[in-house]
């Protein structure tokens, strides 16, 4: 399912209302995931380059930003296993090292987008009114910007570094959650257990948090599992035109830009880092729809 298809179903979206344990639900998840073939292939990259991002500085051969310029260009060989670049650094060190750059940034963008996008999209679907319509207008005028305008506006006004990207891209991506958990809340405000919490007392902030929120998470991790992969795709195009985590910071979109100027020669100083690009962003494409189906009830009914 992609992202605008979840948008537009999100005013319409069924949730789950059954209430169970955090860990036997998290272990029925997993079980599903292995049962889809797409979410398995996706968790077994993403947990590739998870493992790699995390033990780069154990199995990195050499130091990223280390310069051999009489061994610059260089083909692939056993001293380095994937080539060198134009300044002779080891091609494979500075991929690792620029797997922790992406993860890093994606995970860390969807987390700023959730923060700042969920509560205003839980608020509006459960208060409603004058409240529900300027949350909703401000979202729609946040939507109209293309991400990449925003995000380039963003890191115009506060500069180019990857704290600055992680909030330009969190930033872009939060009125996308708040647009979904709005959806989703119209509809389960409306079932008998949110009726019931109220007739028993219990304040707002309960109900939506205790009882409103674990049922509309499902919608919510696909999204945000998704949006992992926009990010490290968003970082990789800024960082290629220079707006990104700047030299000599081993980022992937980097690499490709400065593997352009010697495409004919040496093809390999592009070609790495987009196919890793490439393999991260099929990852987390494909455990969002393993995730989908796992969480997904009306899924699981019709393939049962």
């Amino acid at each position: 399912m992609t992202e605008p298809a979840m948008l537009a179903a999100g005013e319409q979206t069924t949730v789950a209302v059954e209430r169970r344990p955090a860990m036997g639900r998290m272990g029925a998840v997993m079980r599903l995931i292995r049962f889809s073939r797409t979410g398995t292939i996706g968790a077994m990259l993403v947990g590739l380059f998870l493992l790699l991002a995390i033990l780069a500085p154990l199995i990195a051969p050499a130091d990223p930003n280390f310069q051999d310029l009489p061994s610059r260009a260089k083909f692939v060989s056993p001293q380095h296993l994937l080539g060198t670049d134009l300044l002779g650094r080891d091609m494979l060190s500075r991929i690792l090292y620029g797997a922790r750059v992406s993860m890093t940034l994606g995970i860390a963008a969807v987390v700023v987008g959730i923060v700042l996008g969920l509560p205003f999209g839980l608020l509006a679907g459960y208060l409603g009114g004058y409240v529900d319509l300027v949350v909703m207008r401000i979202v729609d005028i946040l939507l109209a910007f293309p991400l990449y305008l925003l995000a380039i506006v963003v890191i115009a006004i506060l500069g180019p570094s990857l704290p600055n990207m992680i909030l330009a891209v969190g930033i872009s991506s939060a009125p996308r959650f708040a647009r979904l958990a709005r959806g989703d809340v119209l509809t389960a405000k409306h079932f008998e257990f949110v009726f019931a919490a109220r007739a028993l007392g219990a304040p707002g902030v309960r109900i939506v948090l205790g009882h409103i929120l674990p049922n509309i998470a499902g919608p919510l991790i696909v999204l945000a599992t998704l949006r992992i992969g926009t990010a490290i795709l968003v970082e990789a195009s800024l960082s290629f035109v220079g707006l990104g985590p700047q030299p000599p910071t081993p980022a992937w979109g980097l690499m490709i830009s400065d593997g352009l100027k010697a495409m004919r020669n040496a093809p390999w100083v592009a070609g790495f880092p987009g196919l890793a690009i490439m393999l991260v962003v099929l990852g987390f494409n494909l455990l969002g729809d393993g995730l989908r189906d796992a969480l997904d009830p009306r899924l699981r009914t019709l393939r049962h």
